[in-house]
């Protein structure tokens, strides 16, 4: 196995999403700073799975975007998601180290945090990365 192209992998997920259009003016985090109000984007948590052959090393990645929000409703924060999984899914991914084979969507979740005051979208990916 090899976790060699997960840093490239992040890499490339955030230059998509920040220079998508639809995303402008939207903040893309991988950890949130204190204080953040409004709505966000944040490259989380991942689970990366041995994918290695014959060819080569390599990883299967399940990767977690979230859209937060205080505003009121769930709107806004699909609009964002949507807008997430364009910039995405079917777009060729350049990545420092490795190869991006393939990047799939695979669930969203949406929900209420902080009694109700705050909205998550979760999004999961799954990219296949061969070094």
């Amino acid at each position: 196995m090899s976790y060699g192209g997960a840093a490239a992998l992040q890499a490339a997920v955030y230059q998509a999403l920040t220079v998508f259009p639809a995303l402008a003016g939207v903040a893309i985090f991988d950890a949130v700073p204190p204080g953040v109000t409004g709505t966000f984007v944040l490259i989380g948590p991942e689970e990366a799975r041995d994918q290695s052959d014959k060819s080569g090393a390599g990883a299967e990645h399940q990767l977690v975007i979230s859209v937060i929000s205080d505003a009121t409703g769930f709107l806004a924060l699909k609009t964002v998601a949507a807008a997430i999984s364009d910039a995405l899914i079917g777009v060729p991914l350049v990545l420092t180290r490795g190869q991006l084979v393939s990047l799939y969507f695979v669930r969203a979740s949406a929900r209420r945090i902080s009694e109700g005051e705050t909205r998550r979208i979760d999004l999961t990916f799954r990219a296949r990365v061969q070094l």
